[in-house]
């Protein structure tokens, strides 16, 4: 495309109105990274189909290591035209190179050259751009008298390190195989995978959809063996047309039963906004278990039951976070903090971590410690009280005025000593001294309150909040 713009009298900087004096039939569309980096995550699950470590090269490639995987097609390039084919088929322009590193496949790709008889011929031969330094530096280069990458490797690195930097040096010694840097796919290597390729594309979701169930059977047999159960699972299904779309549950206990996965995967299609289209048909199905953890045999209970309790709350925690999406239910787990509001936190229900034992309900005469309802952040109120360190006689809170007949306390909570001190409740440093009082105002409702910081040492002024309310 780049080709064919040059051709048409376009280059690189100019400005719209003469580009559409050259071209009025140029179409013009704005800019859109988010789309693009979509748009390139997609082509980028499709190209799976090759080898299982496809990495996204920013903002228009793709890096595929197919090491140990090109004899399946014949070779490798016969494996770069059957991707560089489907690809074109999109509508794309490609590009490709082979090379036994990323970074030489990357400016091969980018910046053709001449023939040349091997690999390490053509990589000398690139100009000093691929190596991807910033522009003033590939600039400097050049008026140095080293335009090409063989330019570069005559000289010491001792003495390109002391003029151009140990970015210049790092970057040819990757492009020359002497570095190596691994690439970070976009998917990292699953605990089990399983295949099916069809020899003609499959129109239907729902046959799609029953063989996805032959194939979770067939990924729990694997895990029965293992002794694991599944805590991930990722469907991805390739279209003809080169793209995939990626199914992914979530469960809160390790599982392998393929009906209680298909449930999640069906619940996980109905929530989509939109829907599963298999276009000209599906081609390839692949099930991956991108985590898998220790699954000890389920115990029967005496009476006759098959499932346990906790079982069966998860299972139902799993249905609900497909449905409504894992951030929305979610479940308290201690914190271990003494600060009130870090106490606990409220983490994706989902995520079943090693449960933790909740400090056991005393029954008291007294009134309760802690209350019923608490502010997170804590809400500031303006407040009567007798200097330095006295109780709250009055305070207002939205806009009401509270007059405080019984009060208890204060109760000193210090910071956090090992946390750092720049951290904030609405606007106060966290790292000061809180003291808090229960009070009663005059109708009998009763408020946990502190003031938050010493006075002259830690505060000049300190600043009052409410921080909950007892039932």
């Amino acid at each position: 495309m780049e080709g064919d713009a040059l051709a048409l009298g376009l280059a690189p900087a100019m400005s719209l109105a003469d580009a559409r004096a050259q071209e009025p039939g140029l179409r013009v569309f704005d800019l859109d990274p988010h789309a693009d980096q979509d748009w390139l995550e997609r082509l980028c699950d499709g190209c799976a189909r090759y080898t299982p470590v496809v990495a996204l090269d920013p903002p228009h490639g793709l890096m595929l290591d197919i090491t140990g995987c090109a004899h399946l097609w014949g070779g490798e390039e016969a494996l770069a035209r059957a991707a560089a084919d489907r690809l074109e088929g999109a509508g794309l322009t490609v590009r490709h190179a082979l090379a036994g590193t990323p970074e030489a496949a990357h400016a091969l790709a980018r910046f053709p050259t001449a023939p040349a008889p091997d690999e390490d011929a053509a990589v000398r031969r690139l100009p000093v751009e691929a190596l991807g330094l910033e522009p003033d530096s590939a600039t400097a280069l050049r008026r140095a008298g080293l335009r090409t990458v063989a330019d570069l490797a005559a000289r010491p690195a001792a003495a390109l390190a002391a003029r151009f930097g140990e970015e210049a040096v790092d970057a040819l010694h990757r492009l020359l195989g002497l570095g190596q840097r691994p690439l970070a796919p976009r998917r990292p290597r699953p605990a089990l995978r399983v295949e099916r390729r069809f020899a003609e594309p499959m129109a239907s979701t729902a046959h799609a959809l029953q063989v996805l169930e032959e194939m979770a059977a067939e990924a729990g047999e694997h895990l029965a063996e293992r002794g694991q159960g599944g805590r991930k699972f990722e469907a991805l299904f390739f279209r003809s047309d080169g793209l995939a779309f990626p199914l992914r549950v979530e469960t809160g206990l390790p599982v392998r039963d393929a009906p209680a996965i298909m449930r999640l995967v069906r619940e996980r299609i109905d929530a989509l906004s939109d829907p599963l289209d298999p276009g000209f048909g599906f081609d390839m199905l692949r099930l991956t278990v991108p985590r898998a953890e220790p699954m000890a045999p389920t115990q029967l209970a005496l009476e006759g039951g098959t499932v346990r309790r906790e079982e069966s709350v998860a299972a139902l925690v799993d249905r609900l976070s497909i449905r409504a999406g894992r951030q929305r239910i979610r479940r308290l787990v201690p914190g271990d903090s003494h600060i009130p509001e870090q106490a606990q936190l409220a983490l994706p229900a989902i995520e079943n971590r090693a449960p933790a034992a909740w400090p056991e309900w005393q029954e008291a005469s007294d009134p309760p410690m802690r209350p019923l309802h608490l502010f997170d952040p804590p809400q500031p109120i303006e407040v009567v009280a007798e200097v330095p360190d006295g109780p709250p006689h009055r305070f207002r809170w939205r806009r009401a005025l509270h007059e405080v007949t019984r009060f208890e306390g204060p109760e000193r909570i210090a910071p956090e000593w090992w946390q750092a001190r720049d951290g904030a409740v609405e606007g106060q440093s966290i790292g000061r001294t809180r003291d808090y009082y229960r009070v009663e105002d005059a109708r009998g409702r009763r408020y946990w309150i502190f003031r938050h910081g010493l006075y002259g040492t830690e505060a000049a002024h300190p600043r009052w909040y409410v921080h909950g309310l007892f039932a």
